[in-house]
C-alpha cells in the first residue's frame, strides 16, 4: 500500500470558504425566497475588458489556421507577454527586471504554493497575522508548520497586524528564514508605506531573509507613498521573490493568469553551506511541473497593456474601489470601526459588542441576508474582525449598505 504525506492529514477539516458556503447553502434551503448578498468570497464580478477578449477572439482564429497554429508554448512565458510586463509594470518605476527573470503562470495562489517545492523544509516560517489561508496551509503540507495547538501552528511565527499597532507588523521576535507579506493587504486591506517596507527589507537583508511578497492588488494602490513593488525598495532583489496575478486586476478570475519574479541575484543556501540560484531553481521547476499557460490566455493578459486594455481596466478598478468607499462610508455612518478599502478591494469591520467572528457573521446571514468572510478565518489576530469584498454588483453593494444600516 503507497504510504501518504501525512502532513496532510495535520490540515484542519474544513478550509475556510468551504465552511462558509455550506452556512450558506443551509441557510437558503431553510429561507429559499430570501436573496442573498455575498460580499465573502473576493470574486469579480465585473466581464471581461473588451480588449482582452477581442486579443482573446483573434487568438482562437489563429490556433484555427494551419500558419498560424501554435503547440506547446515558452514554458516560461511567451516573449510578447513578458516584455509587456517589465515595460508595464517595472520599468517606469525605474525597476530593471530580466525576462528569464520572469515566470508566466496560472495564478497567485498557485505560485506562493508551489514555491514550496524548491525550499527545504526545516526553513522556519513567518506571517503576518492575519493572513491568506494558502500561505499557512501550503507549509503545513510540506512539513514546516509543526503541529496546530491552542488556535496557531507553533512551528510558524505569527506577526500581529491588528488596530492595537495600526496593522503595521513588528519585527519578528525570533529567527524565520521565509516571511510572507501581503499589500496590499488580503484580509485587512491595509498597506504599508514605503518607509515601513524598507524596514523589512533591511531586516532581510541584515538576517538572511527571504521574503514572499504577494502583491496581487498593487493595481488597486490610490496612494503615492505606497509601493507597488518590493523592488521599488533598494536591495529587495537579493531577499524577494515577487507574486503578481491579472484575477482582481483585469478580472482573469475564471481565467487565470499570473506571474512571478524571481531574480537572479536571489541565492539560497544548501545544508552545507553552498549558495545556490533560486532563479534557478525554480526554473527548473517550473520546467518539470508546469506545461505554461495558454497562448490564448497570455494574448489575453497582452491585451490589459495596450492603451484600450489599459483604460478599460482603471474602469474595473475605479468601479471596484467606488463600491469600497461606499461601503465604508456607509459602514462608518452606521457606527461600525472600519478598515482598510482605500488603497484595496477589502473591507476590515471590527465586530460589534465583543462578538465573535462567527456569531457576527450569522448575525449578518440571518438577519441582513449577507455573507462576509469572518476573520478568524484568517488566523488567530482575524479574531474579532469580518472581511467584506468590494468586488460586488454596484446595486448589491448600496443595497447591502442599506441593510446594515438598519441592523
Amino acid at each position: 500500500m503507497a504510504l501518504v504525506n501525512e502532513h496532510f492529514l495535520k490540515l484542519q477539516n474544513n478550509y475556510l470558504f468551504a465552511d462558509i458556503s455550506k452556512k450558506v447553502d443551509a441557510f437558503k434551503a431553510a429561507h429559499p425566497r430570501d436573496k442573498i448578498i455575498r460580499l465573502g468570497i473576493g470574486d469579480v464580478t465585473q466581464p471581461l475588458p473588451e480588449a482582452v477578449r477581442t486579443a482573446m477572439h483573434r487568438a482562437v482564429d489563429e490556433m484555427g489556421d494551419r500558419d498560424t497554429f501554435r503547440g506547446y508554448g515558452p514554458y516560461q512565458g511567451y516573449p510578447f507577454l513578458i516584455d509587456a510586463i517589465i515595460g508595464n509594470d517595472f520599468a517606469p518605476r525605474g525597476i530593471a527586471i530580466e525576462p528569464d527573470e520572469v515566470f508566466i503562470s496560472d495564478g497567485a495562489k498557485c505560485d506562493t504554493g508551489n514555491i514550496g517545492d524548491i525550499l527545504g523544509c526545516a526553513n522556519s516560517i513567518g506571517v503576518t497575522d492575519p493572513v491568506y489561508p494558502v500561505y499557512i496551509d501550503t507549509n503545513v503540507m510540506a512539513g514546516r508548520a509543526g503541529n496546530f495547538e491552542a488556535g496557531r501552528w507553533n512551528g510558524i511565527e505569527y506577526i500581529s497586524c491588528t488596530a492595537e499597532n495600526n496593522f503595521i507588523p513588528a519585527l519578528p521576535s525570533r529567527k524565520v528564514d521565509i516571511l510572507y507579506l501581503c499589500y496590499p493587504n488580503n484580509p485587512t486591506g491595509t498597506t504599508l508605506s514605503r518607509d515601513e517596507l524598507k524596514k523589512w527589507v533591511d531586516y532581510a537583508l541584515e538576517n538572511d531573509v527571504l521574503i514572499m511578497y504577494d502583491a496581487a492588488y498593487e493595481a488597486y494602490i490610490q496612494d503615492a507613498d505606497v509601493p507597488h513593488s518590493i523592488y521599488e525598495i533598494e536591495g529587495a532583489k537579493k531577499v524577494a521573490i515577487e507574486f503578481r496575478s491579472f484575477s482582481k486586476t483585469a478580472g482573469f478570475t475564471g481565467v487565470r493568469c499570473g506571474y512571478n519574479i524571481v531574480p537572479k541575484e536571489l541565492n539560497g543556501s544548501t545544508l552545507e553551506g553552498c549558495s545556490v540560484s533560486l532563479n534557478t531553481l525554480w526554473g527548473r521547476r517550473f520546467t518539470t511541473k508546469f506545461n505554461g499557460t495558454s497562448y490564448i490566455t497570455q494574448r489575453g493578459a497582452e491585451a490589459v497593456y495596450s492603451p484600450e486594455g489599459k483604460q478599460e481596466v482603471k474602469a474595473l478598478i475605479d468601479y471596484y474601489m467606488t463600491n469600497a468607499a461606499i461601503m465604508r462610508r456607509g459602514l462608518i455612518e452606521c457606527g461600525f470601526d472600519v478598515y482598510g478599502g482605500e488603497n484595496a478591494p477589502y473591507i476590515w469591520l471590527k465586530t460589534p459588542g465583543g462578538m465573535s467572528s462567527w456569531e457576527f457573521f450569522e448575525k449578518l446571514l440571518n438577519e441582513a441576508k449577507l455573507v462576509g468572510t469572518p476573520g478568524v478565518g484568517f488566523g488567530p489576530s482575524g479574531e474579532g474582525y469580518l472581511r467584506l469584498t468590494a468586488f460586488g454588483d454596484r446595486n448589491e453593494t448600496l443595497e447591502a449598505v442599506e441593510r446594515l444600516s438598519v441592523l
